[in-house]
């Protein structure tokens, strides 16, 4: 480990954590689409200049990101490589999952950043857009069996060159998507983000050299790598397994399986995913660059004061079956990534919770329940409203899960009603806490919530992409499951139906005043539920979390 001194280091890393956090800031106060500009699904940091590999990211980014965007970057270092013509003022774009890790609907934009003529690092912006083409409005297609029917796919091309605007790649992209006034402005929203990220550079080198802040990245990355194998070290020596389930591919009404290994031998930990079910037909897939960053994911929750950069997975193997669907090649469809990842986490946690009881929460709610209602305006311009929607966190050693919160993938907001009604034609009926949804525990797992929508719209269309319709997210060391994921729409005769596929479906057709109702998961149970202090108990009555057991 290089030595730097301390106050130094210390003043070096807030500095560049707050750049990659302005660059954050930056998009989401600029950004056309919800799911950015209220959701705050993307991120920003900096990235080695040989390797790709992260050094910062900030703190308002997609935890999922720090590992994905490494591979992204990568990806982009090895196509600059091939064509030798690599300047300042470039600036890459693409969404390649396959290459770049998550799914279609997150757009990369990487720079890099010369000083004194020689590439000192990348600069990268991810963002959620809001409609890429393929099949289904918003792009979560549950029925996709090849990524072509998911949107448009970008390899890394230059949407600059030396600083000048390629207007071809613009028009492009604008004509493959259902909003091109949100794809151009959250494009725009990204290349302005990296171009403060290069401001706030220069100024921070001339500052202090180019030598001290590459000696802080350096040293940041190695301490990195150190405290993790402290945090490793601490674990008893052993194996631990779990197996978590997906209710079906979307194509064929069939459960998949996520299998873990957890394996601690002193400094090293290795996570084997050996047993997970293989590559499917449907878009649950997700390619290696998303597993591993998942794995990321579920380990800085269980260690929580791990920093955001590459040294932290230096000391932790993660083997990845071949031709399993953690390890998806092209054109196997991936749209639906976000619930496999859930899952993937929620097999760490129950290793964990084996392992070290008290480091490592109950699973989650397990599903971002993808929902995507499109219609026309009355003049015949498209509108798509996408989100994602909330439910209960597991119970920890600590106390109670959080209620309503938002996937642990991510920290994402989930977009306030008022934003989504004051967007589209559509009015919440119910937005509420959802009673008994949380696992039964010394500590309960958090609620999941109501959610019900009225169309106000002459007609519409709605798309689910969701999961735990089948198994419910399970508690640990004793505690009790969640309720599960449910969605019901208008049987058509006064009543509700729910979907064939339990969790997913397809061209519902919607007709004004007509609503859908989404019932979200609780997170499990944390321990032996007789062991729960009364006054929590009372509690739970007097606030309406548990009432008579719910029959879902």
């Amino acid at each position: 480990m290089s030595d730097m001194d301390p106050i130094t280091l210390a003043v070096l890393k807030g500095r560049l954590e707050q750049i990659a956090d302005e660059m954050d800031a930056t998009l989401f106060r600029s950004a056309f689409n919800p799911i950015i500009a209220e959701a705050h699904d993307a991120s920003h940091g900096l990235y080695h200049a040989e390797t790709g590999e992260t050094l910062i990211q900030g703190k308002s980014g997609l935890p999922i990101f720090v590992g994905a965007m490494a591979y992204a970057t990568k990806a982009v270092i090895d196509k600059a490589r091939e064509d030798g013509n690599l300047s300042d003022g470039d600036v890459y774009i693409f969404n390649d999952p396959y290459d770049g890790g998550t799914h279609l609907s997150d757009f990369k934009l990487i720079r890099p950043y010369f000083r004194d003529g020689a590439l000192f690092c990348w600069i990268a912006s991810v963002g959620h857009w809001h409609d890429v083409g393929g099949n289904v409005p918003g792009n979560y297609n549950p029925v996709a069996t090849e990524s072509f029917q998911e949107g448009m796919l970008i390899p890394p091309v230059k949407l600059y060159s030396g600083g000048k605007l390629n207007p071809d790649i613009v028009t492009i992209l604008s004509a493959n998507s259902r909003l091109p006034r949100s794809v151009y402005g959250d494009m725009n929203g990204q290349v302005n983000a990296l171009q403060l990220g290069i401001r706030r550079l220069d100024a921070l080198l001339d500052e202090y050299s180019g030598a001290t802040v590459q000696q802080a990245l350096t040293t940041l990355r190695d301490r990195g790598a150190v405290l993790m194998r402290a945090r490793i070290a601490g674990l008893p020596d052993g194996t631990w397994s779990a197996t978590d389930y997906l209710d079906n591919d979307g194509i064929t009404d069939e459960q998949m399986q996520i299998t873990l290994k957890v394996t601690v031998k002193g400094e090293e930990l290795t996570l084997d995913f050996t047993g997970t079910s293989a590559q499917c037909m449907g878009p649950l897939n997700i390619s290696r660059s998303t597993a591993e960053a998942a794995c990321y994911v579920a380990l800085k929750h269980v260690f929580p004061d791990v920093p955001a950069n590459g040294g932290v997975l230096e000391p932790v193997q993660i083997d990845l079956p071949e031709e399993s669907l953690l390890c998806a090649k092209a054109p196997r469809p991936v749209g639906g990534y976000t619930e496999t990842i859930l899952r993937l986490i929620d097999v760490v946690f129950q290793c964990f919770a084996q392992a070290a009881p008290e480091i490592a929460p109950a699973p989650a709610y397990g599903t971002i329940n993808a929902l995507s209602i499109s219609g026309h305006n009355p003049g015949g311009q498209r509108w798509v409203m996408f989100s994602f929607f909330g439910g209960g966190h597991g119970g920890h050693s600590d106390g109670d899960g959080l209620n309503h919160g938002n996937a642990p993938i991510s920290t994402a907001t989930i977009p306030p009603l008022e934003i989504l009604e004051s967007a589209y034609p559509v009015k919440f009926t119910q937005w509420a806490l959802r009673p008994n949804s949380g696992g039964e525990g010394e500590y309960r797992g958090g609620l999941g919530a109501i959610y019900e929508i009225e169309l106000l719209a002459d007609d519409a269309q709605a798309f689910l992409f969701g999961e735990r319709g089948r198994t419910p997210p399970p508690g640990v060391n004793g505690g009790g499951a969640a309720l599960r994921n449910r969605f019901t729409f208008p049987d058509g005769q006064g009543g509700w139906a729910e979907p064939p596929m339990t969790s997913k479906m397809t061209g519902l057709k919607l007709t004004k005043g007509q609503r859908v109702r989404l019932e979200t998961p609780g997170g499990g149970g944390w321990g032996d539920p007789g062991k729960r202090a009364p006054a929590l108990t009372e509690q739970d009555q007097r606030l309406g979390y548990v009432e008579t057991k719910d029959k879902a």
